[in-house]
């Protein structure tokens, strides 16, 4: 049998390791973790400097720009660049704000649209100047063709980096704190956060961090283990298993 890994368990508050085993003894206050609008702040921001450097895209590839130190395509690329960069990052700014501080998912439309406005800010970001590139006249055929294709190829890494696979719903959010006072443990990767930090689930984890639901859920760990909900006899919240595997236990 292979041997069980030592684990380190760092602390989400302070960055510090403590001992396995040495989980706080009284159960802390849920309490916000960083600050949701200074990050959606941050966020529109950053977005609003990306679609400048379309609009500066837009006006090379249209000859109304130009940098006698570069060359055309080397101006149209370095600007998608900057263009990319700033949506990612605005992006993931966006996605933290809301696990920290989830919309509500009553309306499901709306939700999505909370959840993805990166996505949308990518689209405007880049298919404006796609078309624009691709009707251009002041572009020979080469310039077009390879900035097109790097407009396009930043469009989807933009999109698959801003699109949120695991949002989470003040509904949820509220759920998982009320049925979880106790800290909660998650490893460095993955999206589950669990109430044991001896689960069999985190035995290949060499370096564990605990703290609030709050906390995990603003680490983007948003669903509890399963194992551990069931050895705790937690129903009503979202696990690693389908949505309707918990509503059934709760239904039971």
């Amino acid at each position: 049998m292979a041997e069980k890994k030592e684990k380190k368990i760092i602390s989400a508050d302070t960055g510090e390791e403590v001992a396995a085993g040495s989980k706080k003894k009284e159960p802390k206050a849920a309490a916000p973790v960083g600050n949701a609008s200074s990050l959606r702040a941050g966020a529109v921001i950053l977005w609003i400097i990306a679609v400048v450097f379309e609009v500066l895209a837009v006006m090379v590839a249209l000859g109304k720009l130009n940098l006698t130190f570069m060359s055309s395509m080397a101006q149209l690329i370095v600007l998608l660049v900057l263009d990319l960069v700033c949506v990612i990052i605005g992006s993931q700014l966006w996605k933290k704000a809301n696990h920290i501080k989830p919309a509500s998912e009553k309306n499901p439309l709306k939700f999505w649209l909370w959840n993805n406005l990166g996505v949308i800010v990518c689209v405007i970001a880049f298919v404006p100047f796609i078309i624009i590139a691709l009707t251009s006249k002041n572009m020979d055929k080469k310039t077009k063709t390879i900035a097109t294709v790097v407009a396009i190829i930043a469009l989807l890494i933009g999109g698959v980096a801003s699109y949120d696979f695991n949002p989470v719903s003040v509904e949820q959010q509220q759920a998982a704190i009320n049925a979880i006072s106790d800290d909660v443990y998650w490893s460095p990767f993955g999206h589950v956060y669990h109430t044991h930090d001896d689960c069999q689930h985190l035995n290949q984890s060499d370096q564990l961090t605990y703290g609030t639901v709050e906390q995990a859920i603003a680490a983007n760990r948003t669903r509890l283990c399963k194992t551990c909900a069931k050895n705790d006899n937690i129903t009503g919240v979202v696990t690693d298993g389908a949505v309707d595997d918990v509503e059934e236990t709760a239904a039971d």
